[in-house]
């Protein structure tokens, strides 16, 4: 997924803040279902957050066009880790790896079920 750094996105000198790195994974992470007309949001329950590992490279700029990548790492009973990268160009600028777990619209946790498991093999894999 491509995005563009706006103002919003930068502090006073115009490199992108810290915290929005983690906003333009969260898109492209959202934006896996979007493209297949679906919703991360699932009859059954959704997908939080659960722990992230973040390494930053280099600086993002106001007005760069940024690219994030993302793969799938692993599926776990409850939860799985992706990989997410944001590239200006070829030039690596941001990596994190982020599991996340998969909780009822109440908050509990709960393991994949088959449809979910495949579901999810289709939207991150392909």
């Amino acid at each position: 997924m491509k995005i563009r750094v706006y103002y919003e996105d930068t502090d006073v000198g115009g490199v992108v803040y810290h915290s929005n790195y983690l906003n333009f994974c969260e898109r492209a992470r959202s934006e896996l279902f979007f493209s297949k007309d679906l919703s991360p949001i699932l009859e059954g329950g959704q997908f939080v957050a659960a722990s992230l590992k973040a390494d930053f490279k280099r600086p993002a700029k106001f007005a760069d066009v940024l690219e994030i990548k993302t793969e799938l790492v692993v599926i776990k009973k409850a939860s799985f880790v992706l990989k997410q990268q944001v590239f200006r160009d070829e030039t690596l600028l941001f990596v994190m790896e982020i599991s996340l777990a998969y909780v009822t619209h109440e908050g509990k946790l709960q393991r994949f079920d088959k449809e979910v498991e495949a579901l999810l093999k289709r939207v991150v894999v392909s």
